[in-house]
């Protein structure tokens, strides 16, 4: 795998975990409305060695500590992505400067 097809996967990683905080947002901000259920965040990988974030609405009640769990791993996985991310761009910054040398 090249590095800009790891910085790319982990690019699709962090907008995945966005788009699942942003689903956990919301049923944190509908806790209380009668009627909301719950959204579910799916994360399944795609074939360009990416990864996709689908939010579909379930019959299930909003549990404040399954959304508290869901942001933690949400966080850890994004600051994950975000590592490998760093060390692509680090190891392209470096070739580029081989090469210029």
């Amino acid at each position: 795998m090249s590095i800009s097809g790891i910085t790319n996967t982990a690019l699709s990683g962090m907008m995945a975990q966005t788009t699942r905080v942003g689903a956990i947002a919301s049923n944190v901000a509908n806790i209380s409305t009668s009627g909301y259920s719950r959204l579910n965040t799916s994360l399944t990988s795609v074939e360009t060695r990416s990864v996709q974030a689908t939010v579909k609405q379930t019959d299930q009640p909003v549990d404040p500590a399954t959304e508290l769990t869901d942001l933690i791993e949400a966080e850890k996985s994004y600051k994950a992505n975000a590592a490998v991310f760093e060390t692509g761009a680090d190891m392209w910054e470096m070739l580029t400067s081989i090469k210029r040398d």
